[in-house]
């Protein structure tokens, strides 16, 4: 059993376990799921499966990136693949989102990824669809290293790595059938431990983030959906047009700062009217969409990339 006051104060996130808590369940999702990274344990990778993961964008990502910034904010960090990318590159970083336990787990890797991995070999143990769901319905956990390694158990092992909540912010999806679903990810963990040691991470909306001038923010936001059938509503929050169009304006403001903003978003024309201001440009990208139980649905979408800066 992990000693709970200890790395309770070690894994301080600055926010009140019930705000912290209620702010997480209004997280949405974007169209694109993430499949398992290939790591040789010295380069890390993303440590969950992350729907709206951008492993398939990083080439896309990395040539449009700015040829010189400060510090880099990544305020809808998910599964951090950019991050995890760049790591090296960057002076400092600010990793931050408003899904409790995802920052919980970040923290925890950063600051004990020993104890995390001690569960995590404990969980794999463990794993069968009883296991699963005795562990899924442990919604009151206080410790941070249990949240985070409940979190990544239930990613890996839960259906196609979907991450989804009920009204009362309680994880509800069903057990996935995996022949090796990878819980433990001990090499991998260590290299991500090494990465976070740049970074600050943080429980926040991206309305709290405040880059400078000459900084770098890479905002990755639950994307607009395509249809009717989009597959982005978990939470009984979404992110809904009018925050679309807060999330443009926050951009307009950081603009006017001299902050460099690149954003990705589905490309729908709603999207596309909201950056038609001058200082925006937007790309065209196709990314493969690999969330639709169908397989002939699993086959590449158009979205937009958009910068400030050129």
């Amino acid at each position: 059993m992990v000693e709970k006051t200890k790395h309770k104060q070690s894994l301080n996130l600055d926010m009140p376990f019930d705000e912290a808590l209620k702010r997480f369940t209004s997280v949405n999702i974007k169209d694109v799921t993430e499949i398992e990274p290939e790591t040789n344990g010295k380069k890390p990778a993303p440590f969950v499966k992350w729907v709206g993961g951008k492993r398939f964008l990083i080439p896309e990502l990395i040539k449009r990136l700015p040829k010189q910034f400060n510090n880099y904010y990544e305020p809808f960090i998910g599964g951090g693949a950019l991050f995890f990318e760049i790591y090296k590159s960057l002076k400092s970083a600010y990793l931050s989102d408003i899904n409790f336990d995802l920052m919980i787990t970040y923290k925890a890797i950063q600051k004990n990824p020993d104890k995390l991995i001690e569960l995590l070999k404990i969980h794999a143990k463990n794993n069968d669809e009883k296991y699963y769901y005795k562990l899924r319905s442990q919604h009151d956990l206080q410790d941070p290293i249990e949240i985070a390694a409940r979190f990544i158990y239930l990613n890996r092992t839960c259906f196609n790595g979907l991450y989804r909540v009920n009204k009362n912010g309680q994880f509800n999806v069903p057990v996935g059938k995996y022949t090796n679903p990878n819980i433990i990810q001990e090499d991998n963990i260590r290299a991500v431990n090494i990465a976070l040691q740049k970074a600050k991470i943080e429980c926040k909306s991206y309305l709290q983030v405040t880059p400078g001038k000459d900084d770098f923010i890479y905002i990755d936001p639950p994307y607009q959906p395509t249809n009717d059938t989009s597959f982005t509503t978990y939470t009984k929050h979404d992110f809904t047009e009018k925050d679309q169009v807060e999330l443009r304006d926050y951009v307009l403001r950081l603009s006017k700062k001299g902050v460099k903003v690149m954003l990705s978003n589905s490309k729908v024309a709603f999207i596309e009217d909201l950056y038609k201001d001058k200082i925006f440009n937007i790309d065209i990208v196709k990314a493969p969409r690999l969330i639709n139980c169908k397989p002939n649905g699993r086959d590449l979408v158009e979205e937009v990339i958009i910068t400030n800066y050129v």
